[in-house]
């Protein structure tokens, strides 16, 4: 069975004023996001993507065109569509534990119904163990598996990602991005990355939007036909990845060696 489009956006724009002049940042973007999809809006600083997904969760409202989340038009953020930032927005006097089940409050769950849920996530992230920590007591990775494991149990229908993992190492970024595809397959979250890292976009996506600038709009959309894990390393990522490095015309240049003989 085919699955449902939960996101779609149609001919949509979105200018800003500055200095009492209009300046577009989004231009006819046209996209669909299906149920349980993981999505990769790609493209260089200043593109225009992190307004689009502002767009998309109803934090930014579009100047001209539409935007539907499962059958109803976004107008304004809402807790079935959670923002996830690489700034992780922990309360530092709260536990681990307690900073979950604060996001957890609005929900109408009794007290061991918020434990009983936070424990359950953060066990998927594998910090159950450190339920009683601080967030100055883990390192930043981990700081991130918190905010991963507070944004699931909300139980959104919808993830939106804003380079969640820019500002950590090599390796937990590594292990965040297993953990993210993990999570998926179990929770079957529909998630949207934002990203200017070919490899993570690569890693991680079923489709990739690649995105021009000035003003923003989708320059290509990307079907990655690789199965889950991927090896970075096989040749046949290597394929996808000098696609997309050749629409945005980067080029890797050597020096001809001189010898004297």
């Amino acid at each position: 069975m085919e699955k449902r489009d939960v996101v779609e956006v149609k001919d949509t724009y979105k200018a800003f004023l500055s200095n009492g002049a209009s300046h577009d940042v989004l231009a006819g973007i046209d996209l669909t996001v299906k149920e349980g999809e993981f999505i990769s809006i790609l493209g260089e600083s200043g593109c225009g993507k992190s307004t689009l997904l502002n767009v998309i969760g109803g934090f930014e409202q579009p100047t001209k065109g539409t935007v539907v989340f499962n059958g109803e038009a976004v107008t304004a953020p809402s807790r079935r569509a959670i923002m996830l930032f690489q700034f992780y927005a922990l309360l530092p006097w709260r536990s681990v534990l307690q900073n979950i089940e604060l996001a957890l409050e609005p929900e109408g769950l009794s007290k061991e119904e918020q434990r009983t849920r936070a424990e359950r996530y953060l066990k998927l992230v594998g910090l159950l163990d450190s339920k009683n920590r601080f967030p100055s007591e883990l390192s930043g990775g981990m700081q991130q598996r918190v905010a991963i494991a507070r944004a699931l149990a909300i139980r959104p229908e919808l993830i939106l990602m804003d380079e969640p993992f820019a500002a950590l190492d090599t390796f937990n970024r590594y292990h965040l991005q297993n953990e993210l595809l993990n999570i998926r397959d179990q929770e079957g979250t529909t998630m949207i990355l934002v990203t200017h890292d070919i490899d993570e976009a690569l890693y991680l996506s079923d489709r990739i939007f690649l995105m021009d600038s000035a003003p923003g709009r989708i320059r290509k959309e990307l079907t990655i036909q690789l199965p889950k894990p991927r090896d970075r390393a096989h040749r046949d990522f290597q394929h996808y990845r000098k696609q997309i490095m050749d629409e945005f015309s980067f080029r890797q240049t050597y020096d001809e060696p001189e010898y004297n003989i």
